[in-house]
């Protein structure tokens, strides 16, 4: 299998354009303690909670096969070898895996530094292990270029947006703050946990201690880069039994090889 070196494309490049497709290596967040579903999963991570009898983390895998991308880092801390024994170097779903090991609890931010020196494409796509989010990834690559960003972000509109922080943006994107959670009802925009993520703001994130994206790295690149991306068509994170259970019920069957997304989605 063939891999491509280090890509950094020039935001002008023509490349950028609507039906360009655009190399980039993807990085999955599979670090999260599943607490609130131990009472589920018990000791399984919850990237591999099993829905339709697959492990959840088979979807996002296949998912980011359709949308050619073909090198993949998954980011743990003790459970990567659950995941290591499961996928081993990915090539049954035509992609290469990598592992990029915690050496403690770092949080999203500490835990993406550890895979910068697997990362061979600039900007890299990002995704929480944990959540479906329906977003055309290769269009947000190619819109993250056009619009010059050095972030970006995928937002899903929410009814009750402000029990989670919501998030504002200009008409043209960029993101200007993070709303603190005020349990209004108010509908507004949230994060959905996917990103596209230049290498410059990877290198920016200390590598000495716990960081969190969400709520210490996004903020410091609030006017120098930092975009909401609105293409999510559905969202689901499975991180509650709820949830988990409603997961069953967008995936109600395994899934061939060729496949991956919820029924109807795809």
């Amino acid at each position: 299998m063939k891999f491509y070196g280090r890509i950094t494309m020039p935001m002008s490049d023509a490349r950028w354009t609507k039906d360009a497709h655009v190399p980039f290596d993807a990085v999955i967040l599979c670090g999260g303690l599943g607490t609130r579903l131990q009472s589920v999963l018990g000791d399984v991570p919850k990237p591999m909670a099993p829905v339709a009898g697959r492990p959840f983390l088979e979807r996002l895998l296949m998912k980011l096969q359709r949308s050619s991308c073909t090198h993949v880092v998954l980011c743990a801390g003790p459970n990567l070898q659950c995941m290591w024994k499961y996928c081993q170097d990915g090539e049954r779903w035509g992609l290469h895996i990598e592992y990029a090991k915690e050496p403690e609890r770092l949080g999203t931010g500490g835990a993406l530094r550890c895979a910068l020196p697997h990362l061979r494409t600039d900007p890299v796509a990002v995704l929480n292990g944990d959540t479906w989010c329906d977003v055309d990834l290769c269009t947000m690559v190619r819109w993250h270029g056009w619009r010059g960003a050095r972030c970006t972000i995928a937002l899903t509109a929410a009814p009750d947006a402000d029990r989670y922080g919501s998030v504002r943006r200009t008409p043209e994107g960029a993101i200007t703050q993070f709303a603190e959670k005020r349990g209004r009802g108010e509908a507004g925009w949230i994060n959905a946990g996917v990103y596209v993520i230049a290498q410059e703001v990877i290198r920016s994130i200390p590598s000495d201690r716990p960081v969190s994206l969400e709520c210490e790295i996004f903020p410091q690149w609030v006017g120098r880069g930092l975009y909401g991306y609105d293409g999510v068509r559905q969202f689901l994170d499975i991180g509650t039994p709820e949830s988990y259970r409603q997961a069953t019920r967008w995936f109600p069957e395994p899934f061939a090889v060729s496949d991956g997304g919820p029924r109807g989605m795809e």
